[in-house]
Order: structure tokens, then C-alpha cells, then sequence
């Protein structure tokens, strides 16, 4: 007698398809803030950080650190994270809102590539001008593996990094 199989369910996260790129692209270029998380090179243990972030010419993720904060230290020894953006809202569930958790690798950016970077940065966060100079901060671009976009109840769907990524403007 042969054993009853496991009832198969459907699996509840689609493929990327245009609506679910459209509004990952959206979240990124729209949203100035994150969650960045990392692991800790000391224990291995997780960590968390609120960073800002935009995106580079290419539309991947970039982000300003420190050298002071332990994110920095973790992404040059674990290059792996992941930044979760989250639509940029007060009302309602927030349970309802999109969000998008971006896995990525972390590339630090070379000192003689960063003016465009540094002049880009400044127009969307001018703030900044009082530490962006400083020795220890340096660009980092979060190089998407896969994401998961969660666009609200019944609408969550994979993407590749091709669906996040925008071409050269032009």
C-alpha cells in the first residue's frame, strides 16, 4: 500500500512580472530610508541599522557610511546583507504597505570614483554636507542578488536583479 503524498499548495509568491517591478522601482527610488542588515564579524550574529540611501546612475542601491558605525566594519568582512524599504506611510495597517527586502552584496566605492556620487547624494540629502567630507564615511553600493517584493495582501512576488535595476538615463 503506497503512503498517502503531501498535498502540494501552490507557491504563494509569483514571478516579477510589470506591475511588481514597477512598484519595487518605485519603492527604491522613492523612499529615502532603510533597514540595512548585517553580520556582525566578531560573533556572527545579526545586526540592524537605519541608514538613508539613493540609488547610483545604474539604480542600484547606494549608501553613505561611517567607519565609526558597526555596519561598516561588518560589510567589508560579510559583504552579504539586506536592506528592507518600506512604503513611506503613516495611515492604516502597516501590515498592508509595500515593501521590498533586497538581498545584496556590498561593494565599497573608490575614493576616486565617488564626485558624481558625492554631488548626487547632496542634491537629495543636503544635510549631509557637514559629514560627507569627513576621512572615515565612504560610498557603498548594495549590488542586488534577488528581492522579495511584499506588495501587499496576495501580491508577493520574486525578482531577479534585472527587475530593480534601471538603465542609464537617456
Amino acid at each position: 500500500m503506497t503512503e498517502p503524498q503531501p498535498t502540494r499548495r501552490p507557491d504563494p509568491v509569483a514571478a516579477a512580472n510589470d506591475e511588481a517591478r514597477t512598484l519595487a522601482q518605485t519603492l527604491l527610488s522613492g523612499t529615502g530610508h532603510a533597514a540595512l542588515s548585517w553580520i556582525d564579524p566578531a560573533d556572527g550574529t545579526p545586526g540592524i541599522s537605519r541608514v538613508a540611501f539613493g540609488l547610483d546612475e545604474d539604480g542600484c542601491p547606494l549608501v553613505l557610511v561611517s567607519g565609526l558605525a558597526p555596519h561598516t566594519a561588518a560589510l567589508r568582512a560579510h559583504p552579504a546583507c539586506a536592506l528592507m524599504v518600506v512604503e513611506d506611510t503613516t495611515r492604516g495597517d502597516p501590515m498592508t504597505h509595500a515593501r521590498l527586502m533586497l538581498r545584496a552584496r556590498a561593494e565599497f566605492v573608490p575614493q576616486d570614483q565617488c564626485a558624481p556620487l558625492r554631488a548626487a547624494w547632496l542634491a537629495r540629502f543636503p544635510k549631509a554636507k557637514v559629514y560627507i567630507d569627513l576621512p572615515d564615511f565612504a560610498f557603498v553600493r548594495l549590488v542586488p542578488q534577488s528581492a522579495l517584493l511584499n506588495g501587499g495582501f496576495a501580491r508577493a512576488f520574486r525578482l531577479a536583479p534585472s527587475d530593480l535595476l534601471a538603465g542609464p538615463p537617456g
